[in-house]
Parts: structure tokens; sequence; C-alpha cells
């Protein structure tokens, strides 16, 4: 079943929750429906548009949430779900210094990496390679990564996230189409791309 997004009454975005429970807390006049889904939803008497969006009606105070969690979805959102080194599609994770060799499991030394990349690398410095990455990996920031590091997608919700931090990982809403088979709210996931050949050296 799709997810609903839940804004603050000062429309920040705080995560996302069934649509059961998000058309519980309209019901309940604990929400309002900003965006609709599309899903209608039956009781034995009557029939509800479920939202995709909600705004609560009380302002809830959320206590400081500390950095972004490295998680294989936040780092492939992160890195838009491709190979930081060739551009081909992210299928796995790579430590820019290895670990063998003193690096750390922190968001300036992980990135997503192609199976290809991440085998050619080993535990190899990229300088001892001649690649190189277009910018430094980064920790993430801004309250939109509550949501964007849980890797569920709908562009009815860029919007409200946009304004909150992760601008360029909206692009990759533009890639789903939230309208399937009778009105249900189903994100198609994006087609494979092609690998693009080898990393771009080092330049002097």
């Amino acid at each position: 079943m799709p997810h609903v997004l839940v804004l603050n009454a000062s429309y920040e975005p705080l995560g996302v929750v069934s649509m059961r429970r998000a058309l519980i807390l309209v019901l309940n006049h604990k929400a309002v429906s900003l965006e609709d889904s599309g899903v209608t939803m039956h009781s034995a008497t009557s029939a509800v548009t479920a939202p995709s969006v909600v705004r609560l009606t009380r302002f809830v105070r959320v206590p400081f949430c500390g950095p972004v969690p490295l998680t294989r979805r936040a780092l492939f959102a992160r890195d838009h779900g491709r190979c930081v080194y060739c551009g081909a599609a992210a299928t796995s994770v790579d430590h820019v210094i290895p670990r063998s060799r003193g690096g750390q499991h922190r968001w300036d030394n992980v990135v997503a990496a192609c199976r290809r990349c991440n085998h050619v690398k080993a535990d190899r410095h990229l300088t001892e390679l001649g690649w190189r990455m277009k910018r430094p990996p980064a920790p993430p920031s801004g309250l939109a990564w509550r949501i964007i590091g849980t890797g569920i997608k709908d562009p009815r919700w860029r919007p409200y996230l946009e304004p909150y931090g992760g601008t360029d990982q909206f692009r990759d809403f533009e890639h789903h189409d939230h309208t399937g088979e009778a009105g249900a709210s189903v994100p198609l996931g994006r087609s494979r791309p092609v690998h693009r050949g080898e990393p771009e050296p080092l330049t002097a």
C-alpha cells in the first residue's frame, strides 16, 4: 500500500505513514489532506479518497534528530542511484579510502558504485587508478532527508519537501509516474542505464 507524507502544522516534513494511518488522522480531525492519492478506500457504508500528503492540525515539537543516518537507501538517494565513478546504475557501496587502508564508514568517505568499478577499484586509492569524482562526498542536510533517506518517493511530495533541502535529489521524482491502474498510486522504477565506460581520469 502506498505511503503518505506527514507535515507538521508548520508544513515541515515529519515522516511517512501508511495510507490507512493517514486516513485515520484525517477522519479524527488530527490532520487535513493537502493532496489526494487517487486511491479510494471503501468501508461497508462509504468510500473515501485517501490522501497522499497530510498536515497535522496541531504543531508537534520534534527533538533534534542529529545527522542523517548513513544507510544504503540514504546513500543511494544522495548519489541519485548512480555510480560516482562512471555514472552507471549503482549496485554497491564503496569506501573512497578503503577501510583496509584506514578509511572510515562515514558520509564523507562512502559512495554508491557499480559492481564493475567496485571490483576494479578494490582496496586502492583513486590516485593509484587515475580516477576522480565530480564532487567529493558529503553528509546530506535538511529536514527533507527524513523522507529522502527512506527511499520512498512520490512526485506529489516534491513541492512540500523541496524547500527543506536535497533539491538535487528531487529530479529523481520526475522519473516516477504515480498513476497506476484503477487510480492506484504506484511509483514506477527507472530502467537500468547503460554503463558509460571507464571513470574519468585525473587531469594535471
